[in-house]
């Protein structure tokens, strides 16, 4: 093996690592900058800043909505294209291509005067963050020794969700155009730190020549490559879950609990922050217990107990006490990514970049297509409360029946393919 690569292996510290974090860092940025600043651009965009409070509320978040769901459809397609091309065209290429992509759009972005040139721009950017985390990870995955592979991803995924953090303490320093291109130049300049980073060695391995690579039917055609994948998809389900419903409605779920003076945007700071530490403490935990399952029901455990507390109001009775059971929460759906990197190892090198990077968007997506509907249908028979905490704990039965039935991968070798 050569030096370089033999270098890659021996140390969690190495630029393929400092690469995929940053990358990640920028990506987290951008893809919840505008749920951070959509009063304000939407406000200037569609020139609502003499209109009347009850109509423009109404606009906001009709407007917002859309915006969004062009945005998660991106990711969804995005997904796959990525996924496809890392197996294919290799991890380098998508992880170039993607901070690219979406660095321009965040440039575009700061340029919109129409709210349809937003959502489209959304859209497009989208697509591009739906690549960088997936080639990181499965390039990551790959050129650390497996003995501290989750050690090694924890550290991108617990970096990256800062960006998060830093998204919102920019919103208050500068104007929403300015947070915008902060973020494209923040990943135009990363893209100078990949020049130095190395392919991995096992996509280049003689055992990838005659076999089918990036071809997605291939999780269709088998029903234990099947299985992999939908236990991976159903594990990630509670990060959404929390974030997506109890994190963002945290205003409306307080006052139903007789809380006021609830600031969503500064849950959805305390969260990630949360999210962040817990994400880091994984993959020591993981390599402390051995196990990735273990560590898994630690967390998914830890994040049962703070949904609980979450709809108790002798507990949550304070905006203080919300902040603090959303960062309670937050850091027990911290598992991002070990949960990216069980999509990594259960597949061979021929898909993994396919598994990797579609699994976590579907994630993303099932969101839209299933948490919050069934949240929205809940409410045509229960109270708000009611139909949060039932939408929970649906979720988190689906998500601890799913990694009973996940295979252990810790120290798992990588270096093999799918047939």
């Amino acid at each position: 093996m050569p030096e370089h690569l033999k270098s890659q292996h021996q140390t969690i510290f190495n630029t393929a690592v400092i690469v995929a974090a940053l990358g990640y860092f920028v990506d987290i940025y951008d893809l919840l900058l505008f749920s951070i600043i959509r009063v304000p651009s939407l406000t200037e965009v569609l020139h609502l800043t003499t209109a009347a409070k009850e109509a423009k509320a109404m606009i906001l978040e009709s407007e917002g909505a859309s915006v969004i769901t062009w945005q998660m459809i991106g990711l969804l397609i995005g997904g796959v294209i990525w996924g496809i091309l890392g197996d294919k065209k290799g991890r380098l290429s998508v992880l170039f291509g993607s901070i690219l992509l979406y660095s321009l759009a965040n440039i575009a972005n700061g340029m919109v005067q129409t709210v349809e040139q937003y959502k489209i721009i959304r859209f497009i950017a989208g697509i591009g963050l739906a690549g960088e985390l997936g080639a990181g990870i499965t390039l990551v995955s790959e050129l650390i020794h497996k003995s501290k592979r989750g050690v090694a991803t924890s550290l991108v995924a617990g970096i990256g969700l800062t960006g998060a953090v830093v998204a919102f303490f920019f919103k208050q320093m500068f104007d929403w155009r300015t947070c915008y291109y902060i973020g494209g130049g923040m990943g135009l300049m990363l893209l100078v730190l990949r020049i130095s980073v190395f392919e991995s060695s096992m996509y280049h391995s003689d055992k990838m020549t005659n076999v089918s690579k990036g071809n997605i039917f291939l999780f269709f055609n088998n029903l234990d490559r099947f299985r992999r994948y939908v236990m991976n998809v159903l594990i990630g389900l509670p990060t959404w879950l929390c974030i997506g419903v109890l994190v963002t409605f945290s205003k409306e779920f307080g006052e139903k609990l007789g809380i006021e003076g609830i600031d969503p945007g500064l849950s959805i700071m305390t969260a990630y922050a949360a999210i962040s530490v817990g994400d880091v403490l994984i993959g020591l935990i993981s390599q402390w217990l051995q196990s990735r399952k273990k560590a898994l029901y630690l967390y998914l455990l830890f994040t049962l107990v703070f949904i609980g507390l979450y709809f108790i109001p002798a507990v949550n009775h304070s905006a203080f006490s919300m902040y603090w059971i959303c960062a309670g929460i937050g850091f027990g759906t911290g598992y991002w990514a070990i949960f990216v990197t069980m999509a990594a190892e259960q597949f061979g090198t021929n898909l993994r970049a396919t598994a990797t990077t579609t699994i976590p968007n579907v994630v993303r997506g099932m969101l839209a297509l299933f948490i919050l509907p069934l949240f929205e249908w809940l409410k045509g028979y229960v109270t708000y409360l009611q139909a949060g905490l039932a939408t929970a704990g649906i979720i988190m039965a689906l998500a601890f029946i799913a990694v009973y039935f996940a295979d252990e991968t810790f120290g798992k070798d990588l270096d093999y393919v799918e047939h």
